[in-house]
């Protein structure tokens, strides 16, 4: 990785619009070569939209515990987690032992029933807060979308001519995440994190975030470069799974949150990942590869297991 000490900026409007991409295709791998973090402007989201499910979550994290309890999660990751429930133990970045200081709303592609195939398929848990459901599914609409041509563009900016990954994200796993950050002692242990340093285990992660800040992107030579907002951007990262894809072209960089702002900090990270029985293996024409295959339903499990109480199997 090469030292960085901004988070580059990518402009989506060749992408968007349905016009020549190549010259963005070159921004974005040397974007996700070196930083593996960007801002990307002119996406295509209506702000009205993202505006929306910043209301709908305050909405909801403003109620009392008790009938946000009503809805905590379940086993398949949708619901309500409360804070000091989920502790990034998994993580090599840092000797996590204190939960993080969130507490946030999971909501994941909505079907019918649960399917005995399909790990983590199932309907989402709806909160009785007017408007709730309407702003989030065509949130997920939107940012589904716009994470299909983020793909595409990914795959173009590693050179690689067989696209049949792209399969896998018609029917995408799906994870919008309306989190909310209490603010921490400016006394708080150093230990005690937001978000504990950690890389994303999914393919992209498209995040909405307010203007308190916190969110700090971590550079080779082990320093944490601020990633406030820029308005009218998402700031989009690189995780594991797109990593081993990419055969180690593109790259999952380690972030955090440290809410030390003295306000309440939301954001709204979208998660957009292949379907759950996708077997995950660096896509031909990226050289030898690095990494053995793997199912992303089994190393899912084994993620959340290890991280979260609502799916740690009791004996």
């Amino acid at each position: 990785m090469t030292n960085f000490t901004e988070i580059p900026i990518l402009d989506l409007s060749a992408l968007i619009n349905g016009g020549d991409t190549k010259n963005l295709a070159q921004e974005f791998r040397k974007a996700y070569g070196t930083t593996g973090f960007s801002y990307v402007i002119n996406h295509g989201i209506e702000q009205s939209l993202i505006d929306s499910v910043f209301e709908m979550s305050k909405k909801f994290h403003d109620q009392e515990l008790d009938k946000k309890m009503c809805f905590q999660i379940d086993k398949t990751h949708r619901g309500y987690i409360p804070i000091n429930t989920s502790t990034d133990v998994t993580t090599d970045l840092a000797k996590v032992t204190k939960p993080n200081q969130s507490a946030s709303y999971m909501i994941m592609k909505e079907d019918i029933a649960i399917n005995p195939d399909i790990y983590l398929s199932g309907p989402n848990q709806w909160p009785d807060v007017l408007g709730f459901r309407d702003a989030c599914e065509a949130y997920v609409t939107a940012m589904s979308e716009l994470g299909r041509k983020l793909m595409g563009l990914a795959l173009e900016s590693i050179g690689v001519d067989d696209i049949s990954i792209l399969k896998s994200f018609s029917d995408p796993t799906t994870w919008l995440r309306l989190l909310h950050y209490p603010p921490q002692s400016p006394r708080a242990e150093k230990d005690l994190y937001g978000s504990a340093p950690h890389k994303d285990f999914g393919c992209l992660t498209l995040l909405a975030q307010d203007d308190v800040g916190g969110l700090q992107v971590m550079s080779p030579s082990g320093n944490w470069v601020d990633a406030p907002r820029i308005p009218g951007s998402f700031v989009v990262n690189v995780g594991d799974m797109l990593r081993r894809l990419s055969n180690g072209i593109l790259l999952s960089t380690p972030h955090r949150v440290i809410n030390k702002s003295g306000r309440e900090r939301y954001s709204c990270p979208f998660f957009f990942d292949p379907h759950v029985n996708t077997v995950i293996k660096p896509i031909k024409g990226t050289g030898n590869p690095i990494f053995e295959p793997l199912l992303f339903a089994n190393f899912l499990r084994s993620e959340l297991e290890a991280s979260y109480q609502a799916h740690q199997v009791k004996h």
